[in-house]
């Protein structure tokens, strides 16, 4: 679940990297919140994350169609056995 008050766009304006930096100091935050026990901060929390993680992942996909990179991995060998 997206948190409601973080808005799409604005974290659309971001690049990889800076809304990598923002997930890593979220996580360290419910590190923090989950220690305490703060349950409703830690709920806040997650939903920041998946509100960046949604975003970067629209990132990386049209970063992984514009330079065609397929999301399989094809080994083939010119030896016949």
């Amino acid at each position: 679940m997206e948190h409601p008050f973080i808005n799409e766009s604005t974290l659309s304006e971001k690049s990889i990297e800076e809304l990598q930096e923002s997930i890593s100091s979220l996580t360290t935050k419910l590190s923090f919140s989950s220690r305490t026990g703060n349950q409703s901060v830690t709920n806040q929390i997650l939903m920041a994350i998946e509100s960046h993680r949604t975003v970067m992942q629209k990132k990386l996909n049209a970063l992984f169609n514009k330079e065609n990179i397929k999301d399989q991995i094809h080994i083939e060998s010119g030896k016949t056995r």
